[in-house]
């Protein structure tokens, strides 16, 4: 038996090319989504707080629908359930992507991200009732603060106008797929209510169904758009949250090409739904979910009531702890070193930015308290957390970015033109495999 010692990996170093130019794609979407998620919020804000609150509360809620089959909703109901289901149809397919041909297909390249991930989960969690039950509130809201928003955190590097290296992005992207998989979840199986057994069947067997047109490889959007719609009405009317049904089509969704194929369905499907996704159904739900009164008095109670106190927290601190020590400590454990260019500070930023839980965290909100009092303060929470988390980040990230741009323009520079950065023409830099972490 060989005593040699095992070979150290590299945490955040450079990455395969092929994976970098993906995680490019993708992140170009989130980042413009994010930008216009910014100017809804805001737009949200200001019109809540404007002479015309009314128009905003009567358009907010505005019912219209299908009555006979269950769906008369309001259209704050409607971005809720219906528009966000677009959002984790494609959260399911970026899932289904990294499990399949992504890093988390390998568990050893997928243990630190997954592992910091969870932490980042825990950990606010925790700290949310650590904080609220001693005060009295309520447990209900534990989950609000465990999500990140990837597009706000994003938009928020857009602003910046950082060069973060492709790997510190790509972690970022990592750890909110994972948060996303929590999210659904914990949706899935604590925010149910009045299930109908005979819905819930149609839409399993819709979703059976959905699985035998995928396997007999049968195209045509004539087949899947009907057939999704009924899924999602089933869902719904089934007293699950209906945003489950796009995460289970989108994991249905085959990503594997088969052979002269340019692209496999999931890949079409996300191409087409992304900007959807981030342009449209994000921001329109942001738009009637961040619309919250905003007085001296309310943002008081932010910081005096034991339920929007522990949601603050729980962003700004718990998962900057959460995520921080579990991307140190699984390094340590998995003897990944990390990229000698950067520094565990460089971590910690990504930790604390991690803490803008703006999309998931309010739709939660929603759904874990029912007094419109609480939800008001809840998402005001939620608002207040993300402001905090995004300004810390802000002043960590622009501290390193000088570091940051010389790594960028290393990782870019091509100056024979022929479309592959310099650096992955290089023997002694290319990577053989993926690195430890995405």
């Amino acid at each position: 038996m060989s005593d040699a010692p095992r070979q150290r990996t590299t945490f955040l170093g450079l990455l395969p090319l092929p994976e970098r130019n993906a995680v490019a794609q993708a992140l170009r979407t989130e980042t413009v989504g994010g930008l216009v998620l910014l100017a809804a919020a805001v737009v949200a804000l200001v019109w809540a707080n404007s002479p015309w609150s009314g128009v905003y509360e009567r358009i907010r809620d505005f019912h219209f629908g299908v009555p006979a089959l269950g769906l008369d909703l309001s259209v704050g109901h409607w971005t809720a359930d219906g528009l966000l289901a677009v959002f984790f149809l494609v959260a399911g397919i970026e899932l289904k992507r990294e499990l399949v041909v992504g890093e988390l297909r390998n568990p050893a390249t997928a243990a630190l991200p997954v592992i910091a991930a969870v932490c980042g989960m825990v950990v606010p969690a925790a700290l949310y009732i650590a904080v609220a039950m001693p005060a009295g509130g309520s447990p209900s809201g534990w989950a609000v603060p465990m999500a990140t928003d990837i597009a706000f955190a994003l938009a928020v590097l857009a602003v910046l106008s950082t060069h973060l290296p492709a790997a510190l992005r790509a972690f970022l992207l990592t750890l909110a797929v994972v948060d996303d998989l929590g999210a659904i979840l914990i949706i899935a199986v604590f925010f149910t209510s009045d299930l109908n057994f005979a819905a819930l069947g149609g839409a399993f067997a819709g979703l059976v169904l959905f699985y035998v047109l995928q396997r007999l490889r049968v195209r045509g959007w004539w087949w899947y758009v009907p057939l999704g719609l009924a899924i999602w009405a089933l869902m719904y009317n089934g007293g699950v949250h209906a945003t489950v049904a796009g995460v289970a089509m989108g994991l249905i969704l085959r990503t594997t090409r088969d052979k002269g194929e340019d692209a496999s369905p999931a890949e079409r499907t996300s191409h087409l739904l992304h900007p959807v996704s981030a342009g449209v159904a994000v921001p329109l739900f942001a738009l009637f979910a961040a619309g919250v009164g905003v007085s001296g008095a309310a943002l008081s109670e932010v910081f005096t009531r034991p339920e929007p106190l522990g949601v603050v927290l729980g962003l700004v601190v718990g998962k900057t702890v959460g995520i921080f020590a579990g991307t140190y400590l699984a390094a340590r454990y998995t003897r990944a070193r990390l990229n000698p260019d950067l520094e565990w500070a460089d971590v910690f930023s990504l930790a604390v930015l991690a803490g803008i839980g703006f999309t998931v965290a309010l739709l939660i909100g929603e759904l874990a308290f029912r007094d419109p009092s609480q939800t008001e303060q809840i998402k005001a929470a939620v608002l207040v957390g993300s402001l905090i988390a995004a300004g810390l980040a802000a002043l960590l990230i622009k501290r390193r970015n000088a570091v940051y741009r010389r790594l960028y323009e290393e990782e870019t520079r091509d100056d024979n033109a022929d479309g592959i950065p310099d650096i992955y023409q290089r023997a002694d830099s290319a990577p053989a495999a993926p690195d430890t972490a995405r």
